[in-house]
């Protein structure tokens, strides 16, 4: 469970994840020495391998490998895991984040492409955002920032509600929708803004 506050490490989680979202228009190696420096460099490794489910590989490959660069670290062992172990956790990590919406979640993106919906909960979630190394709250967050500089309202949504679903404070969300509009346009970060407006009032009307 997190506090009400952005510590040190996940402000840098949350700008570098922000910065990726931003491709080549930021550099990212100002914010790898940060997140070196004040992070823990698992949780590090794991904000950066998670991106490529909403960047893409090349994206990732390439802050992987500015991230070795600026470190001078090997990469690490492989983790275990395999298509039977994804299928069952996935599911289960896809409902923390999605609370009771997750049947209609899963029903409206079968309706849509049912190899979507089972890459989304095996792959997504039982194989990336499940694995250990950074919290599924943290990981959101980090989630958020990439979504608010994309300017994906609609997955933007569901993963600040995941945020706080999964133990992120609403001050601590706050803070991550404005560390990340600061590296958005104007407009996209302007509908961040409003849609965590929506989102909050929401949420604390519970």
């Amino acid at each position: 469970m997190s506090d009400d506050r952005l510590q040190p490490d996940l402000r840098a989680l949350v700008r570098l994840s922000a910065a990726l979202a931003r491709g080549a228009k930021h550099p990212l190696e100002p914010l790898l020495r940060e997140a070196d420096r004040v992070a823990s460099v698992i949780e590090v490794e794991e904000a950066l391998l998670q991106s490529y489910l909403f960047l893409g590989y090349p994206a990732a490959l390439n802050a992987l490998g500015a991230w070795r660069g600026v470190t001078g670290r090997g990469a690490p062992a492989e983790s275990p895991g395999a298509w039977p172990d994804w299928s069952e956790r996935g599911p289960e990590v896809c409902r923390r984040v999605y609370g009771r919406a997750y049947p209609d979640l899963r029903q409206n993106i079968a309706g849509i492409s049912p190899e979507m919906d089972r890459w989304m909960v095996v792959e997504g979630y039982g194989k990336v955002l499940g694995r250990p190394g950074l919290d599924l709250w943290r990981r959101e967050c980090c989630i958020v920032a990439i979504l608010v500089v994309l300017g994906f309202a609609p997955q933007l949504r569901s993963h600040l509600r995941g945020a706080l679903r999964t133990g992120a404070g609403v001050q601590t969300v706050d803070q991550v929708v404005r560390e990340a509009s600061e590296l958005a346009s104007d407009r996209r970060a302007s509908q961040a803004r409003e849609v965590w407006r929506e989102v909050r009032l929401r949420w604390e009307e519970r």
